[in-house]
């Protein structure tokens, strides 16, 4: 058990086919980053792809107090991802305890 707890980190690369500019879909970023935010205490920054229409990358970080609490949040996010990008979403997740991260 680790006395710091740990820390999850995601890369979300995200198809939105219905994005027919830049504008359009820098809203649905916004408002994905905001509700990943309010709803399930994930913080996302927008990494990649940020001049292409139609693809978009996350890269979010969520912590939690034990690998079982922090790997149910992290799948959340992934449903909860999932459930607003029907096109499709790829993730990558890493989790390390703060433990490892003080060396």
């Amino acid at each position: 058990m680790s006395n710091g707890g740990y820390v999850a980190v995601m890369v979300i690369d995200l198809q939105l086919p219905d994005a027919g500019s830049l504008k359009a879909k820098r809203q649905q970023v916004i408002s994905l980053k905001a509700q990943l935010r309010t709803r399930l205490g994930v913080f996302a920054a927008e990494t990649d792809h940020q001049d292409t229409w139609q693809r978009a990358t996350f890269t979010a970080a969520l912590v939690g107090p034990d690998l079982r609490a922090l790997g149910a949040a992290a799948d959340a996010a992934e449903r909860f991802v999932l459930s607003r990008c029907p096109a499709g979403a790829n993730f990558e997740r890493h989790i390390v305890s703060v433990e490892d991260l003080r060396g």
